[in-house]
């Protein structure tokens, strides 16, 4: 449509089509995120799904309301926070997660934190939506009984998906028997591009779903067979831990930048890094450096290394944590930015010397100007799959830091830290900017480069999702291989480490839809597998 009056944008191209097809039906914004949320998790089972977390905000201009759900994984009422203090081998070098003796964080029972992300949905959908639930769980539903084709991304996940001491994705796809069944070919290797993966169990979960709510995940007959499996297996999450789990909804935490307002996600999501580094960069003439340059490479890279030591030090779960209200002022951001310019190199301290990318995104904006960005995951998957229920639990353990007394410690039904800022910019009072990304620890900068290219530089959507990034989440700058030798040499000459990719894409993969006197723009990540729609 040369001129959409409603659009959808989301890293699979069947999760775009399902949330297109509620808005063509009349659904609004929340029927149709919710629709592709649920569809995402059939068709990129290792991204997201409904045993994972995230964090959905929603603005609704004909109502008034305007609020941030966050459905982040809970540990276990019955973890101790130094119940893997003797297991500690190192951490990746981007912050995502520790390695441990025999990755009991990581792979299997023990990686698993409670579920929000079914929950969160349906709550969504009750509050804001205007469809039945079963009709909105109907698009998944009919996606499951199908299956999926393999495509690129997923490709490319499965074979290239760990690293920095993970466990192998071969081990995380074949750990439970429905995965050995539905992810393999007869030859043993994981199925290839264009071949089918068929989940009959999904689908009868599903169903379950669509008639008895989440309640039947949380309270009824799906948390009592995870409950016995757990119990059998030595996992740490039990039906009293999916009864109890709530999700948490707020107003947005709010920044801003050259005219803009911004509103983003509180603790443990990554929105206050967001806040932090837009703060910062606010001190300083981006624009006049050029786009991508090596001045505007260093700064930026600061900035993002600023904001990520804070993060290590400072931030978790709001309701274990006090976090210092100086991360999101102006005056302490100031301080940081004459430092920069002073010359000072940031630190970021590491155990040891980029992550998994385990995450998806769905943004919506509806006839009647109603917002949704949600940013859904399953961090890096557990692997684990109950026989007969065919969905995948997130492996979220895997973040919180085993050494006891930090910000990201274990402590009972915490929520872990993580990057997933699902972010709206307003000018003027009207949305002007609906984004999130997946991308691990490196969401924030994602979202970060494509805000700065649309309010610093003006872009398209187009342009400013698919220019080329670059991530500072340690001392190291990550860049994508489409930034040239030339811009970056000279700051390697001044003693920084750049690590370049051998990808073209990368660094988060944002996806966002821009709003222009009404007129709606979007774009999909060209690295990921998504297609941006307008109705």
């Amino acid at each position: 449509m040369p001129n959409p009056k409603q659009m959808i944008v989301a890293a699979q191209p069947e999760a775009s089509e399902a949330g297109a097809r509620v808005l063509m039906l009349g659904g609004n914004a929340v029927d149709a995120a919710t629709a592709a949320a649920l569809v995402a998790g059939v068709v990129d089972p290792q991204m997201c799904g409904i045993a994972g977390f995230g964090s959905c905000q929603i603005y609704d201009p004909k109502s008034g309301r305007h609020e941030v759900i966050d459905f982040h994984g809970k540990t276990p009422l019955s973890a101790t926070p130094d119940m893997w203090e003797d297991r500690l081998e190192g951490e990746t070098r981007d912050g995502f997660g520790f390695v441990l003796k025999d990755n009991v964080n990581d792979l299997g029972y023990g990686a698993v934190t409670t579920p929000g992300s079914l929950l969160a949905y349906f709550e969504a959908a009750r509050d804001y939506g205007t469809w039945d639930w079963a009709d909105i769980v109907a698009p998944a539903v009919k996606q499951a009984e199908t299956g999926f084709l393999v495509r690129p991304h997923v490709y490319h996940w499965w074979t290239h998906g760990a690293a920095l001491g993970r466990v192998p994705i071969e081990a995380r796809l074949g750990f439970s028997q429905t995965g050995r069944d539905i992810y393999f070919r007869p030859d043993g290797r994981v199925k290839m591009i264009g071949e089918r993966v068929e989940n009959p169990d999904l689908t009868r979960t599903l169903s379950l779903i669509a008639r008895d709510g989440a309640d039947v995940f949380y309270r009824g007959e799906i948390a009592d067979r995870i409950d016995a499996d757990f119990a059998a297996n030595g996992g740490l999450m039990r039906k009293a831990d999916l009864e109890a789990y709530e999700t948490v909804r707020t107003q947005p935490l709010r920044g801003s930048y050259r005219g803009f307002d911004l509103t983003t996600n509180h603790p443990p999501g990554g929105g206050i890094m967001l806040v932090e580094m837009l703060n910062i960069l606010e001190n300083f003439d981006l624009a006049g450096m050029g786009h991508n340059s090596t001045d505007y490479i260093r700064i930026v890279s600061e900035a993002m290394k600023a904001a990520t030591a804070d993060k290590d030090k400072h931030v978790g779960d709001p309701a274990f944590v006090d976090i210092p209200e100086r991360l999101t002022q102006k005056a302490y951001a100031a301080e940081i930015a004459a430092r920069i310019k002073g010359g000072e190199k940031m630190q970021v301290t590491r155990l040891t010397t980029p992550e998994p990318k385990d995450t998806t995104h769905v943004a919506v904006v509806d006839k009647n100007g109603m917002c949704v960005t949600i940013t859904h995951s399953l961090g890096m998957p557990s692997g684990v799959i109950t026989d007969g229920l065919g969905f995948m639990y997130n492996g979220c353990m895997a973040v919180f830091d085993p050494r006891p007394g930090r910000a990201g410690s274990i402590a009972p039904g915490k929520g872990r830290f993580s990057s997933i800022c699902p972010t709206i910019a307003f000018a003027d009072g009207s949305p002007r900017i609906v984004l999130g990304a997946p991308g691990g620890t490196q969401i924030a900068m994602g979202v970060l480069q494509v805000l700065l290219n649309v309010m610093d530089f003006n872009m398209s959507m187009v342009e400013a999702v698919s220019s080329p990034r670059f991530s500072a989440t340690s001392n190291a700058i990550d860049i994508m291989n489409r930034i040239p030798g030339y811009v970056v040499e000279p700051l390697e000459a001044d003693g920084y480490e750049v690590i370049r990719s051998a990808m073209g894409f990368g660094i988060a993969a944002v996806h966002g839809i821009r709003i222009d006197n009404g007129r709606l723009t979007g774009w999909a990540d060209p690295g990921h597998d998504g297609v941006a729609l307008g109705v």
